[in-house]
């Protein structure tokens, strides 16, 4: 199903497809991405999100998938990690950080590092608090393939593949955010985005 992300009513039609299993294809601040809602214990569904994105990009089991959240001050939920205040300064927006993860954290089966981002876009915000759950966003490829940015080759390539793809005209030139991890309370550059800290 293709759903204009301008239409009235989009975030919820999105939340409700997620939260009902669903794999999405959504536009965010960088480029479009797969996405699917994170298991967490609290919830009493399994979610099979991170298999079926998984399945669909060819994508090793090995390479774990960024995680999105409505707010910044959710990294707290699953971390205690000290984040440095340029993190904070830098989101919503295009920065992804990759921290350990707390012993009791609400994630299900979680390894022990997460990336997280809190992204710059208010819909794609206001869809993972609708969710409530943090949502998997991971680039709109097969696997060593070229990121799709024009939404034509979008719908043609995985339109059957996935639940729903939301439109919001193409993402030409877009980059991908910057990806950090915190090691000792520093910040070390993975992948040099969009963001430079």
């Amino acid at each position: 199903m293709i759903f204009e992300k301008t239409k009235t009513g989009s975030a919820e039609t999105v939340a409700e497809c997620l939260k009902g299993g669903g794999i999405a294809i959504l536009p965010t601040d960088t480029v479009y991405g797969f996405s699917g809602i994170v298991d967490l214990s609290s919830t009493e569904k399994i979610y099979t999100a991170d298999s079926r994105i998984r399945a669909i990009k060819g994508r090793s089991e090995t390479k774990p998938l960024i995680q999105l959240i409505a707010k910044p001050d959710d990294i707290r939920l699953f971390t205690d990690d000290a984040i440095p205040e340029a993190v904070f300064s830098a989101w919503p927006g295009a920065l992804t950080v990759i921290v350990s993860i707390k012993e009791h954290s609400p994630l299900k089966n979680s390894p022990a590092t997460v990336a997280f981002r809190c992204p710059g876009d208010a819909w794609l915000r206001e869809v993972i608090a609708k969710c409530g759950a943090p949502i998997y966003s991971t680039s709109v490829n097969r696997s060593g393939q070229p990121v799709l940015d024009a939404f034509s080759s979008i719908e043609k390539e995985f339109g059957k593949e996935v639940d729903l793809i939301v439109n919001d005209g193409d993402k030409k030139g877009a980059l991908p955010s910057t990806i950090i991890a915190i090691e000792s309370g520093c910040i070390k550059v993975l992948r040099q985005g969009s963001v430079r800290l």
